[in-house]
């Protein structure tokens, strides 16, 4: 009797004891958990108007996590762009003159990203809140949506299927392939907007992500519900940031819209990204960095903004086997139409490929104002047959002999059978830059070599029977 009356107590006291933990392993659980009730945080000790400094969070702080400051006027998040012994720099996604002296900051982890296949048809902001007026996202777990990480060089796949985006010029000069990265260079006001929505329109993708950074916020509306249209925008996902919201805010948005490509592309979609514009990134990047105190070294641009571009844009690119892809169109705002410009200078040798948009063939009326001779794709040879790719060869020489003699043909010095290469791209030139004429209200190009030898056979055909 005593000794089952012993052993009773032992298994008592061991169920206690099993309690026991139990108890301490759920408040551990508790204070571990970074939503939890109680959490570090510190206090904001210096504010300019662009970021501000806390004191108190150099211990646990990480570049890159958010934080949420609570003031008298609510709580508002920031990002933690620099860390020192014993203050973090704070660039704030609202306006820094919220913040008071005193006001407390907790760390609240990296932000996370977590899309779901129902985003498509949806505009949202760089933190992904909804803007558009609609329902709520449907947000997944964030721990239950794989976050693929940029495939290796040797892990991805290799890019040899080309595709048609209905855009002729395009189409037959600078072909593009699945998995491509394509810039539109080209200075303000020019037509980079009008082309990058006819090439959204592209009906070989299956999601298509459009990254609008410091965009006219009365031009954001336009460009969704009528340049791309409501049939392209169902299977869209955009993400707007634009130019009176803050650098943070136009920094964040091409990760976001990164992270909802990259998300598609592991579901196996061949995903089209359209991002408008790389170079208010850039300039969104300076603010910032230049906010921390780094230097400048190239035009007031620090260095991190030439680190932080291809970290950005190699991400884009065919993903690893058995994945999808990501199409990246990017656009680049040359400023003062100098393509030399470090960021359009930075961006050309990161793509595979350019296409150059001249403000004399907007002038003359010509849309889309590509100008064929200073535009390349890496990829073409993927793309062309030998047929195309000889009759390309053909037009682009003939194109240049076109220009290279137009000042002497203005001047009355050309003379008709002088020469007949000349004499030809003098003929047929012009009826080439009239076919290659396209409006975001004309249909699609299906076959663009075809629509071009019809043009020109109809055109030629005409004359002669005049």
């Amino acid at each position: 009797m005593t000794t089952g009356s012993s052993l009773l107590r032992a298994s008592d006291s061991l169920a206690d004891t099993a309690d026991r933990l139990a108890a301490l392993e759920r408040v551990w659980r508790r204070f571990d958990d970074p939503q939890a009730l109680l959490s570090r945080g510190g206090r904001v000790v210096e504010i300019s108007p662009t970021h501000y400094k806390v004191r108190g969070l150099s211990g646990v702080a990480r570049l890159g996590d958010i934080v949420e400051q609570r003031g008298k006027t609510g709580a508002r998040r920031g990002e933690i762009v620099k860390i020192g012994s014993d203050e973090v720099v704070v660039a704030p996604f609202e306006r820094s003159a919220d913040a008071g002296i005193g006001d407390a900051v907790f760390r609240r982890g990296p932000l996370a990203v977590a899309p779901h296949v129902s985003w498509r048809g949806r505009a949202i902001d760089a933190l992904t809140r909804v803007i558009d007026g609609g329902p709520p996202l449907i947000r997944p777990n964030a721990a239950d949506v794989a976050h693929g990480a940029t495939p290796g060089a040797l892990a991805r796949q290799r890019v040899g299927t080309g595709f048609l985006t209905g855009v002729r010029v395009i189409d037959i000069f600078t072909p593009l392939c699945f998995g491509q990265r394509l810039g539109i260079f080209a200075g303000s006001g020019v037509g980079k907007s009008t082309l990058l929505a006819m090439l959204a329109g592209a009906e070989a993708f299956d999601t298509v992500v459009v990254a609008l950074i410091g965009e006219r916020g009365r031009e954001v509306r336009e460009f969704l519900e009528d340049t791309i249209g409501a049939q392209s925008m169902a299977k869209t996902v955009a993400v707007v940031a634009t130019s009176d919201e803050s650098a943070m805010m136009r920094r964040r948005a091409p990760d976001t819209a990164m992270c909802v490509a990259e998300h598609f592309r592991d579901q196996g979609h061949r995903v089209l990204l359209v991002l408008d514009s790389i170079t208010r990134f850039a300039h969104a990047l300076r603010e910032v960095a230049t906010g921390t105190g780094e230097p400048p070294v190239a035009r007031g641009y620090p260095a991190s903004v030439f680190t932080d571009l291809p970290k950005l844009l190699e991400r884009a690119g065919p993903g690893a086997e058995g994945k999808g892809s990501i199409t990246a169109i990017i656009s680049v705002l040359v400023d003062g139409d100098d393509h030399n410009d470090p960021v359009a200078d930075s961006v050309r040798g990161i793509l595979d490929g350019h296409v150059v948009l001249d403000r004399a063939l907007a002038e003359q009326g010509r849309y889309p104002p590509v100008n064929p001779l200073s535009s390349i794709s890496r990829l073409a040879d993927k793309a062309w047959s030998a047929e195309q790719r000889m009759l390309v060869t053909r037009l682009k020489s003939m194109i240049a002999r076109f220009e290279d003699t137009r000042d002497i043909r203005l001047l009355g010095a050309y003379q008709s059978g002088a020469d007949t290469e000349l004499d030809i791209a003098v003929r047929q030139v012009p009826l080439i830059y009239e076919a290659l004429t396209q409006s975001p209200r004309d249909r699609a190009s299906a076959d663009p070599f075809a629509d071009l030898a019809r043009h020109l056979k109809g055109k030629l055909n005409g004359d002669q029977g005049d």
